[in-house]
């Protein structure tokens, strides 16, 4: 696995946690849970592509 992915995750964590704050001492919470449920969706998108190259190598180690 590659140092980049865990830092972009991070880096987007961070990103969400301080737009977070933001948001919620402006008063708009409901905007923050958006932004962090939007955040989520990106990281599992991010993880759902390793997992994808994770069964074709899979595959094509046991030949299936």
């Amino acid at each position: 696995m590659e140092i980049s992915l865990i830092l972009k995750i991070a880096g987007i964590g961070f990103l969400l946690a301080v737009i977070d704050k933001v948001l919620t001492g402006a008063g708009k919470k409901d905007w923050a849970q958006v932004v962090d449920l939007v955040g989520v969706i990106v990281v599992i998108l991010m993880i759902l592509s390793l997992i994808g190259q994770l069964f074709t190598s899979v595959k094509t180690i046991f030949q299936l």
